[in-house]
């Protein structure tokens, strides 16, 4: 009795805001803690072994978007749009046929990925000698090519969920993955290099296979959640009579809802991909960079910077999450002044929590670097700037995926195509030009990122006002609070600097530095942002009510 009362109240369906909270804060969770597992496993593998993982996963990443294609988040909208309608048999049908699609996609994209595998090592390393191998490349991008076997079916079931919109378990589901996937990169790697004394090679082949036992064991839980539950999934919410819909016009909308998503998630790669083919190349022969120094800056863009960055674009994330059923729902029901709303809405539930946040991290980048990685020649200067990437990326994401729930095709593929294509003609200009101007030359490639997804965030503003007729009057006067807020945090930390300074060689006292200059930072801008009512104005006074009323309850 307990057990079926506990999973009654696991999938309870969530409106927009409690949604995006709840996918938000599972996966701000995976974050942390994909955060806080470097610190051991930096020390485990070092600067070198961190280059060879994030080759690793910078083409995984790509792979896992051919191979989930789009289905996850297409799944989401189509089975909101069905049930919305009350097509519940075409609704079963879509699972079905996501499933199988993302099943064959797995296949043909692990297949590839392991056959091609030196091929793909060979266009990141070239004929670079004195780092990582070829042949060392090959190897972990072998190994990681098994979670794609799983993620694609992980992800649809994901999808499905989420269009019902039931958020808790797939955010649960998360939050399981990456508990194992850590643990699994932390205690594999060491075993590996410390106990057996294998190669450092081995020990990122085990870490980087971390990705698919994490994967399988999510997967085993949304499955058990799927069938426990499967009568609440099935349970008519509208009464009607249903028009037959063929499984070719289910698989048609699938492929073009997920076309869109393709794309976003694919271009969104082949940024990385540029830095990987051209940073590590372009400092080294270009500016003069040794080969391990390059090696090491491409590693804290890739793998060990991303880690803070994906921090705050989990932000966005969550919200996209619970924003894709919210907004399709709305969009089946032509309510534009909903649609309005929650465009508006999710902007400014963006920079209320990311503006600060980024900034914040700038501001603590040389502590919270030497907390987590010790003493580093780069770290911290390419943290203190490569951070405002994460800002850019979550508003960017956001847009770009408002304008492809409301079916602006053509506009997303303008926004991705021209944000990508800038990254790749000004990234090696940029990396020559800002070492020209005695500046770090690594921040070129940085600033070409920035670009490219700022020309595409624009693009898509611009299309939901002119074709959707969106005003963003209110959100301009959020952000101009928020910039106020924030700007008073900076002032307020920059006295207290003059009190508590921030640089100190212990970690042990960096951890107290951080506390307290994130406590005076929070409090300065929340209290603010209460004051001039910004926090009732962008959540609603109803959300905050019915938090206080279960703090009492409590």
């Amino acid at each position: 009795m307990k057990k079926k009362k506990r999973e009654n109240k696991v999938m309870n369906k969530t409106n927009f805001i409690q949604g995006a909270f709840i996918a938000t804060f599972g996966i701000v969770f995976t974050k942390i803690l994909g955060i806080l597992y470097v610190i051991p496993f930096h020390a485990i593998i070092g600067e070198q072994g961190g280059a060879l993982y994030g080759y690793a996963y910078t083409i995984y990443l790509v792979f896992t978007a051919l191979s989930s294609a789009g289905i996850p988040l297409a799944i989401s909208k189509l089975i909101s749009e069905y049930q919305t309608l009350g097509y519940y048999n075409a609704k079963k049908r879509a699972f079905k046929m996501g499933k199988q699609i993302a099943l064959i996609l797995g296949l043909v994209c692990f297949l590839v990925l392991f056959f091609f595998a030196p091929q793909l090592a060979y266009a990141i390393l070239g004929e670079l000698t004195g780092g990582n191998t070829i042949e060392q490349v090959t190897f972990v991008i072998r190994v990681i090519s098994t979670a794609i076997l799983v993620v694609p079916i992980l992800s649809i079931y994901r999808g499905y969920l989420e269009g019902h919109k039931f958020i808790t378990p797939t955010a649960l589901s998360q939050i399981y993955e990456q508990i194992v996937r850590v643990i699994f990169i932390v205690a594999g790697s060491f075993i590996a290099l410390k106990v057996f004394h294998l190669s450092l090679t081995t020990a990122v082949g085990v870490a980087v296979f971390g990705a698919t036992i994490g994967a399988f064991a999510a997967y085993v839980y949304l499955l058990e959640k799927t069938l426990t539950n499967k009568k609440k999934l099935n349970e008519k919410v509208l009464s009607k009579n249903e028009p037959r819909i063929s499984d070719k016009e289910i698989f048609q909308k699938i492929c073009w809802y997920a076309l869109p998503f393709i794309m976003i998630d694919i271009f969104k790669s082949l940024y990385s991909f540029v830095d990987t083919f051209t940073l590590v190349k372009t400092l080294g022969e270009t500016i003069g960079y040794s080969t391990q120094d390059a090696e090491t800056v491409m590693g804290i863009i890739s793998t060990w910077g991303s880690k803070f960055n994906m921090i705050i674009i989990s932000i966005s994330t969550g919200v996209i999450i619970s924003l894709i059923p919210n907004l399709t729902s709305s969009l089946v029901l032509d309510d534009k002044k909903d649609i309005h709303r929650k465009i508006n809405q999710t902007f400014q539930i963006l920079i209320f929590l990311t503006i600060p946040m980024t900034v914040g991290l700038s501001f603590l980048s040389e502590p919270v670097w030497m907390v987590f990685y010790g003493s580093s020649k780069y770290g911290p200067s390419v943290l203190s700037y490569f951070v405002f990437v994460a800002l850019i990326t979550s508003l960017f994401t956001t847009s770009v995926t408002m304008v492809q729930v409301l079916k602006y095709y053509k506009v997303v593929f303008i926004s991705l195509a021209s944000g990508v294509v800038l990254k790749a003609l000004l990234n090696v200009s940029l990396i020559y030009g800002f070492h020209k101007m005695g500046l770090p030359a690594y921040y070129g490639s940085i600033t070409a990122t920035m670009i490219g997804y700022g020309v595409s965030f624009v693009i898509c503003l611009f299309a939901l006002h002119k074709k959707c007729g969106v005003n963003y009057e209110e959100t301009v006067k959020q952000l101009v609070h928020v910039l106020c807020g924030t700007v008073l945090m900076i002032l307020v930390l920059l006295v207290l600097k003059l009190i508590v300074p921030i640089v100190v060689s212990s970690r042990f006292l960096n951890i107290f530095i951080i506390m307290i200059y994130a406590a005076v930072g929070m409090t300065v801008y929340f209290l603010f942002a209460w004051k001039i009512h910004m926090i009732q104005d962008i959540f609603g006074d109803h959300l905050l009510k019915k938090l206080k009323r279960k703090k009492k309850g409590a």
